[in-house]
């Protein structure tokens, strides 16, 4: 796979207008382990665990949707950074599984819930990758003076949109939210962005019907309206995209692997993630995994790392963090952070 065209934030950054001032994070309070999930579908803790590193996932409740995670996680990386819902500029929210199909946006239900009064609202789909796009596109915002405040948000509730009879992709989502409050600052923070797709291979990971190129009638195979994967496909992008992505940061910021203190992929599967590590030859300890708890979370998987691992003191500041997204799209790309 090659990374082609796609959107870079120009030349080598010394330094960036944006930085995230707080992370937060929510998921739902009812855990499914591998053992409850193996009385559903025909598998097993063993086999989950050995081919995803998943031991459980976080599931919401039948009358929770997207947006009711995000509310909590954006509530939380606000009381943390201490910033008024009313400071906020824009809400920026990554989801593949919004609260309706198409309009109105999840992030105009969360800006009026949480008090954003000021703030414009937009949703972002990129799927796994949405968190990266996000960051981008909210360091795009600060950068160019058109706010000062921004909540980047990823949720989802994939839980609605699995076959939970298909026992290839049923066990490997969660749901969960994360939020993340960029400001304007001077200096360090958000230094570089790379995103890009391959569109060529979109319906690898898609959900056939429920869009305009297949409207859902009273005929609808309702199987159609759930997520269907490629697997094959995506575990060979979802390798290259980590490669591409870190490669392309380091060189354009002329930093090696060792200059990183933490990179935090997407949580899809543990093995991809190793498996990029061989591949490129990169230190798997500076890899941060917490996939078996959380299994993955799309565009929420992200967030959700660097709230963890801000709570356990795993981030200092001045430390170099890549974030790697990669997914349906087939979208992929990465931030360069500065923890601040």
């Amino acid at each position: 796979m090659s990374t082609g065209g796609g959107i870079t934030s120009g030349s080598v950054r010394k330094a960036t207008a944006a930085y995230i001032a707080s992370v937060g994070a929510y998921v739902p309070p009812r855990v499914m382990s591998n053992d409850e999930l193996a009385q559903i579908v025909n598998t097993s803790d063993e086999w989950i665990y050995s081919h995803t590193g998943i031991r459980a996932r976080h599931v919401a409740d039948d009358d929770v949707a997207a947006s009711d995670l995000a509310v909590e996680a954006s509530r939380r990386a606000l009381d943390e950074a201490q910033i008024a819902p009313a400071e906020v500029d824009l809400v920026l929210l990554a989801t593949s599984t919004p609260d309706y199909p198409g309009l109105p946006a999840t992030a105009s239900i969360v800006q009026d819930r949480i008090g954003a009064e000021r703030a414009g609202a937009m949703d972002l789909v990129a799927a796994c990758s949405g968190f990266v796009y996000a960051l981008a596109t909210a360091s795009a915002f600060i950068d160019s003076g058109q706010a000062d405040t921004v909540l980047a948000i990823g949720a989802e509730v994939y839980s609605k949109i699995i076959n939970w009879a298909d026992r290839n992709t049923c066990v490997l989502f969660g749901d969960g939210a994360g939020a993340a409050v960029i400001r304007r600052g001077g200096g360090s923070g958000i230094r570089d962005n790379v995103l890009h797709s391959v569109g060529s291979g979109a319906t690898s990971l898609y959900r056939p019907a429920g869009g305009s190129r297949e409207i859902c009638g009273a005929t609808t195979d309702p199987d159609r309206t759930k997520l269907h994967m490629d697997g094959r496909q995506v575990y060979g992008f979802a390798v290259q995209a980590i490669i591409d992505t870190v490669e392309e940061l380091l060189a354009r910021n002329d930093l090696s692997i060792a200059d990183v203190d933490h990179v935090v992929a997407h949580q899809a599967n543990v093995r991809i993630i190793d498996a990029a590590c061989r591949r490129a030859g990169y230190p798997v300890e500076k890899f941060f995994k917490n996939i078996a708890e959380y299994a993955n979370t799309s565009a929420a998987s992200i967030p959700i790392a660097l709230s963890e691992m801000q709570a356990l003191g795993v981030l200092e500041k001045g430390q170099l963090v890549v974030t790697v997204g990669f997914g349906s799209g087939l979208s992929f790309g990465g931030n360069l952070i500065e923890w601040t």
